[in-house]
């Protein structure tokens, strides 16, 4: 964890519409978090689930399993130590929300891979990036779970 950063005991990942980049994000670092770290990510809106996500994943050995894509808003437990807003529209509703809640606030800006083009690997590698840059980002964040 970097020097100066808190050690939070819960994070909510968000993005626009919790079908690519947060329920990425929450895979990825359910994987690398104790288990006693709780993890969670929703959408300013709920969207459709993404067979890209699931194909990218399944390549680290990682899965969403049934999941689907959550609104924020129908989220029974909002209590966590820190929203982590992967896009702009999900942060400006962080933003929103701390003004009535305590809690932290870190903007990661991450790409959306749906603007990619081209082949079907092109696509891929643009799901790939982002995938890699979130665990990248995660690991440097909260550290890896000590039992690895």
């Amino acid at each position: 964890m970097p020097p100066g950063t808190s050690a939070p005991k819960s994070v909510i990942f968000l993005c626009g519409q919790n079908a690519i980049r947060s329920p990425m994000a929450e895979a990825i670092a359910r994987d690398v978090l104790p288990p006693t770290f709780f993890v969670g990510s929703a959408g300013v809106r709920a969207g459709e689930r993404d067979p890209f996500v699931d194909a990218v994943l399944s390549e680290i050995d990682l899965s969403l399993g049934d999941r689907q894509p959550v609104e924020f808003d129908d989220l029974g437990d909002d209590f966590f130590d820190l929203f982590v807003t992967l896009a702009p529209e999900a942060h400006h509703k962080a933003l929103d929300l701390t003004r009535s809640i305590s809690v932290d606030v870190e903007y990661w800006p991450t790409a959306d891979p749906t603007t990619a083009t081209g082949t079907r690997e092109q696509i891929l590698a643009a799901y790939r990036d982002v995938r890699d840059r979130l665990k990248a980002r995660i690991v440097e964040r909260f550290g890896e779970d000590p039992r690895v």
